[in-house]
């Protein structure tokens, strides 16, 4: 009964995990990246799409991608998505493909990026809080119907505490390397 609580909160716990390591693919680091246009959706025949549906996108050097659409007609479509979509980029069209030249960041702009992966980082942390929070109470709950007794509940809340631990230095660990990686020049 406690290793289903357990387990049922570690994989909510590795949810979150995954979870952060997907925002902070999307906050770019002036490299170039396909993930970075993983949140764009472009109109494809009156259906929003993700745009690594309906193109290949390639890093054509360190500093560009270079977006190939399966339809010719998707061109300017796309261009607006990204115009749209807030990541600061201006694609630039030449012929059949798309080219999207990653700007330098400026110190500014990467505090600023520093500060949106540290939210980031704590809304996980908030996160896996209250599912340590949702398994203990559960515990409690058991403890309440007299399905476990109280050294159970104690050694359950240990297990969850360990996990917590855990998952939060994972956190602490991914963010250390996102701001590093922001911070070179």
């Amino acid at each position: 009964m406690i290793d289903d609580i357990k387990d049922d909160a570690a994989e909510r716990m590795h949810k979150t995990l995954a979870t952060l390591d997907s925002a902070f693919a999307k906050i770019r680091t002036g490299r170039a990246h396909p993930s970075l246009l993983d949140g764009v959706m472009v109109d494809y025949y009156g259906t929003d799409t993700p745009i690594t549906q309906v193109a290949n996108i390639i890093v054509e050097d360190g500093r560009s991608l270079l977006i190939s659409p399966w339809e010719k007609p998707l061109i300017p479509k796309i261009e607006r998505a990204i115009l749209k979509s807030d990541l600061g980029l201006n694609p630039s069209t030449s012929g059949d493909n798309i080219r999207l030249p990653m700007p330098p960041l400026t110190e500014e702009n990467r505090r600023d990026l520093a500060r949106v992966a540290r939210s980031e980082a704590e809304n996980a942390r908030v996160a896996v809080r209250n599912i340590r929070r949702d398994a203990n109470s559960v515990l409690k709950d058991f403890l309440k119907e007299k399905e476990i007794t109280e050294d159970d509940l104690r050694r359950g809340e240990d297990v969850i505490q360990k996990l917590t631990d855990e998952t939060i230095r994972s956190i602490d660990k991914s963010l250390e390397g996102k701001e590093a990686d922001l911070m070179e020049i």
